[in-house]
């Protein structure tokens, strides 16, 4: 009621979610979100740094077309300016989710398979894993996250495919890392 919404769209988005595995339904008593253990997130951030070390090196071995690698530099800037010290603190979250989301994203396309974009998608049933997703948010951390990115961009564009494979593994699992760092912080504050 609050959002003028019906019923039937809410019910089907409802679906969507639960089919994609970011909701559970158990029938008569309605829909839950799934508590996700560390175990589970290290499992897809594993998985993750597979398939998206894949992505760079592949994206390394075909190249990139003047449109893409400008729009990955356009990414990488808007990082810069997300995490500029004159940013404001609110705002940095959201810019730099939205720079760090196109700048994966741009990789995915470049390497120019449904499969790893396949399991990409699968990986993100994890909500914590999702590229879109920016929780373990810690200053320093993110820096360097985006210092990486731009290792990763210039071993794509010199077209070194395994130089950037073993960057973008090591970048996915050093955000594991402040990931189950965070989560570990989490449940210390909140065991239950």
């Amino acid at each position: 009621r609050t959002l003028e919404v019906s019923r039937t769209p809410l019910r089907a988005a409802l679906q969507t979610l639960a089919g994609e595995g970011l909701l559970h339904h158990t029938p008569n008593r309605g829909f839950t979100v799934p508590e996700q253990s560390l175990s589970a997130i290290v499992d897809a951030y594993e998985m993750r740094a597979l398939a998206e070390g894949l992505a760079a090196r592949l994206a390394a071995e075909r190249g990139l077309s003047d449109a893409l690698r400008q729009r990955m530099e356009d990414a990488l800037t808007d990082g810069d300016r997300a995490l500029a010290p004159e940013t404001a603190d609110d705002a940095r979250r959201g810019l730099y989710a939205e720079a760090n989301a196109a700048f994966h994203a741009m990789i995915h396309e470049a390497a120019q398979s449904q499969l790893v974009r396949d399991v990409l998608r699968i990986c993100q049933r994890v909500p914590q894993t999702s590229a879109h997703n920016i929780v373990a948010f810690d200053l320093d951390d993110v820096r360097q996250r985006h210092a990486a990115h731009r290792q990763i961009y210039e071993a794509i564009i010199c077209r070194e495919p395994r130089e950037a494979e073993r960057l973008m593994r090591q970048h996915v699992l050093a955000v594991k890392l402040s990931m189950a760092r965070w989560f570990g912080q989490q449940r210390a504050v909140d065991p239950n």
